[in-house]
């Protein structure tokens, strides 16, 4: 076995390892760092498989930005991990139905082997970055899938916007439409009352005597 098979297989090994620890972990920071971990080793063996771009873009966007502004906001909040378990086994069984398919689907495929071109039909220049053909590729041969994986985007991004904002109890949000509507001679309104305790003599005698 050579030194870049041996390689492989152990960072498969820990990104398993990290994978099944990002699902099971109590702690919601520490699923996050085994997140972490995951995206490291993914692009550990991008690395190998001489995808420099996915690699290093994985570490900069991943780790470098989504997973550590997520972090950030998880040790911010206050996060119950008792209520976050709470629906667990009520959506065990669907989850597990569909863990048992995407195995299946992925030993189906391993299963089958790989489809090795002796003769590739696209010949790579030697001065030629694969950063530039992903890019050619991406917006000619694959543009139609590019834009709908910008939409599903899209659609995830408004989704996750009006979950947050929907109306709760204990949530304290302030209405535009109620502020565009109120007129200013409704926004203070002075009323006078009756004094629900009578001033001392001394303050009495005194404002009599600035009034004079």
């Amino acid at each position: 076995m050579s030194v870049t098979t041996g390689l492989f297989y152990a960072f498969s090994a820990v990104l398993l390892f990290a994978a099944f620890r990002v699902i099971t972990a109590r702690n919601p920071v520490h699923a996050a760092l085994y997140l972490v971990l995951t995206f490291f080793q993914a692009a550990l063996i991008w690395m190998l498989l001489k995808a420099e771009f996915l690699s290093i873009a994985l570490v900069l966007v991943y780790v470098g930005a989504v997973m550590v502004l997520f972090l950030f906001v998880v040790m911010m909040m206050d996060v119950n991990v008792e209520n976050l378990r709470l629906g667990f086994w009520k959506h065990f069984p669907l989850a597990a139905l569909v863990g048992v398919v995407i195995a299946l689907e992925m030993a189906a495929v391993l299963m089958g082997g790989f489809r090795i071109i002796e003769d590739p039909s696209v010949v790579v220049a030697p001065g030629s970055s694969n950063t530039k053909e992903l890019g050619i590729l991406l917006f000619t041969q694959y543009l139609l899938p590019l834009e709908v994986a910008a939409a599903i985007l899209l659609v995830a991004m408004i989704a996750a916007i009006a979950l947050t904002l929907r109306a709760r109890k204990d949530s304290k949000y302030v209405s535009p439409g109620d502020q565009v509507r109120v007129k200013s001679r409704d926004r203070m309104t002075v009323v006078k009352m009756a004094a629900t305790q009578a001033a001392p003599a001394v303050i009495a005698d005194a404002d009599a005597e600035k009034k004079q």
